[in-house]
């Protein structure tokens, strides 16, 4: 049986991505196969796409495993989803048929289609899944397994005590948007760094305070924080360590060797440290942010929505780098299963 899927072709511009037919997957004895009803358009998408790799060390071993010439291993983009469980195998024991899930896949992608196959067990390859919150639609969902979690993840392992400061760099983007709101919970005096543009929705969603980083540079105006959170590993290390206060830590979500190296240097030499690593699977850290986005501390920002004939142009916006928060894509939509909820 076939489904529609947003094919991935070669590497380059978003014209790359076609759509087109390939087989349904069927489900494993310890698989959950998912029906996709919308699908968020992650930075990773397109950086995988051109293959404009942030982190240069793994440029190569990226490329061989996808291959060299065009990709091989992976056909079909898109990380992270919401929808219904269609069928489940054997082995399943926490889900069935009916439920609303949301999940990110792991290495293997495959999220820009109609049919998906997520394991039960969180593991980084296969992917992970989970129910979804009860007060959120598939579109606000969607957005929620990658960058939700990471921004849970590295502000949770910063011990964030109320009436801290923290600054997010990027706050505008898919995982800054969620650092704002989270930090917020944890009692935090927050402060969002990104364009002009971008402000307005960024204080409306928690910042106490914004910055243009076309006007000022946050590392040279005096003032020092708490907590760092470099969403784009834009600014330079050692002037972020410096413009941190006594105990304060930097969260770097773009590692690079170097950093690891200079992290290990900071926490030897200073009573400053850095904390590089990307979340991992994890159930407590879907239970947690499940519980925020219940209590309506924390909601999903969406910029644009594109129905699945249109992947191709929301690829394109991905592109312009002008996103806040998510870009979102509708795959099934039914009168049964719309996202009002």
């Amino acid at each position: 049986m076939l489904m529609r899927a947003a094919i991935w072709t070669k590497y380059g511009p978003p014209e790359v991505i076609e759509l087109g037919d390939v087989e349904k997957p069927m489900p494993g004895d310890k698989d959950i196969l998912v029906k996709v009803h919308a699908a968020a358009m992650f930075p990773g998408d397109a950086e995988m796409r051109r293959f404009d790799i942030p982190v240069a060390w793994l440029w190569l071993p990226l490329r061989l495993w996808f291959g060299l010439r065009r990709p091989k291993r992976v056909k079909v983009l898109g990380q992270e989803i919401a929808g219904v469980v269609e069928a489940v195998g054997d082995e399943v024991e926490n889900f069935k048929p009916g439920d609303r899930v949301f999940g990110m896949t792991g290495m293997n992608f495959g999220g820009h289609a109609e049919y998906l196959c997520l394991t039960e067990n969180f593991t980084a390859s296969k992917g992970v899944v989970a129910k979804m919150p009860n007060n959120m639609s598939f579109e606000e969902a969607c957005a929620v397994p990658v960058a939700g979690i990471n921004a849970w993840h590295f502000l949770k392992r910063a011990e964030i005590e109320s009436g801290e400061k923290v600054l997010i760099n990027g706050a505008g983007g898919s995982i800054g948007c969620f650092a704002i709101q989270i930090a917020k919970t944890f009692g935090a005096e927050v402060t969002a760094v990104d364009s002009g543009e971008k402000l307005e929705v960024l204080r409306s969603i928690g910042a106490d305070y914004v910055i243009n980083y076309r006007e000022e540079d946050f590392t040279r105006n005096g003032k020092t924080y708490d907590v760092i959170f470099d969403v784009i590993d834009k600014s330079p290390y050692g002037k972020s360590i410096k413009s941190l206060n006594s105990q304060g830590r930097l969260l770097l979500v773009n590692t690079r060797i170097f950093h690891m190296l200079r992290a290990v240097w900071t926490s030897w030499t200073s009573d400053k440290r850095a904390i590089c690593e990307l979340a991992g699977p994890n159930n407590e850290y879907f239970d947690s942010l499940n519980e925020l986005i219940e209590s309506d501390k924390v909601k999903t920002v969406v910029d644009r929505r594109y129905p699945f004939e249109q992947i191709v142009e929301a690829h394109r916006y991905l592109d312009t780098r002008l996103k806040t928060g998510d870009v979102i894509v509708t795959i099934h939509q039914h009168a049964n299963e719309l996202d009002a909820v």
